[in-house]
């Protein structure tokens, strides 16, 4: 895996820029970069999304397979994220088994999604004890120019929320080739969106692009969803080695407020449209 290498000098340009409330791409502190929406990537898939955000560029596909229950959860279906982070995406990626980023990436939208209650277990349940369905979510990146967690997690919701279930045929216990007109269940009301805040210098900032991701002390990454109308922390992780300050956390907590409010009706928008 290579280093990405950013100069002193532009080190130093775009934290005096982000202490005058400014960016290089002449957005503000917090703002996200467009949103691009794109379906049908794959018909073999139950759904298959591109999100862009900015340059970064994301597939997500959901597919689903019959498989036995655990012990402990006998009439409820099963949960999978998995990520690629793939070389033509950044030269900081490696071909082979899924790197420390990738398997960060994929645990971060997981728990986001799981611990929401956006995907109703139970409903995924054919018999008790012996099949129940398994929902995978397959999440590719394509191009990384920074906030890989905020462009794969807005894939994997709109993925899930646009995914058919396969028809199957419970006489001979198989799947068949092709997808009914029902969707797969979820709590649609328990969506919950991540949206993933560093600190620069000493600004908090939004959708970094990847130079900002690479100079930036602390990331922080906040799953929320929606509680009568008002946010609801569902899952939260961090990263880098920047400590967190009790200032720091109340700054990340407001602009998480305010970007929610304004992102997750788009999301849920693009999701269940």
């Amino acid at each position: 895996m290579s280093k990405y290498i950013i100069s002193n000098l532009q080190k130093e340009k775009i934290e005096s820029y982000l202490a005058e409330g400014k960016r290089l791409d002449g957005r503000t502190a917090v703002d996200y970069r467009e949103i691009i929406v794109e379906d049908g990537i794959s018909p073999s898939a139950a759904s298959a999304i591109k999100v862009k955000i900015g340059k970064t560029e994301v597939y997500a596909g959901v597919h689903l397979a019959v498989t036995t229950p655990y012990p402990d959860s006998p009439n409820e279906g099963t949960f999978m994220t998995s990520a690629e982070l793939h070389p033509m995406s950044s030269n900081q990626f490696d071909i082979g088994k899924p790197g420390i980023k990738a398997i960060e990436l994929a645990r971060v939208i997981d728990r986001g999604i799981r611990e929401s209650g956006f995907l109703d277990f139970k409903k995924l349940c054919i018999e008790p004890k012996e099949k129940v369905w398994q929902v995978f979510v397959d999440i590719i990146a394509i191009n990384d120019d920074g906030n890989l967690l905020d462009v794969a997690g807005i894939a994997a919701l709109i993925a899930l929320g646009r995914a058919k279930m396969p028809v199957y045929n419970a006489e001979e216990g198989i799947t068949e080739h092709e997808f009914s007109k029902d969707s797969i269940p979820l709590n649609k009301e328990d969506m919950s969106l991540n949206m993933t805040f560093h600190k620069i210098g000493k600004t908090i900032v939004a959708d970094v692009s990847k130079e900002e991701e690479e100079i930036s002390n602390l990331r922080l990454s906040i799953a929320i969803g929606d509680n009568k109308g008002k946010p609801r922390i569902t899952a939260m992780q961090k990263g880098k080695e920047g400590t967190i300050t009790k200032e720091d956390m109340k700054t990340i907590l407001k602009v998480a407020e305010d970007k929610w409010t304004e992102l997750f009706p788009k999301i849920k928008k693009y999701a269940f449209e």
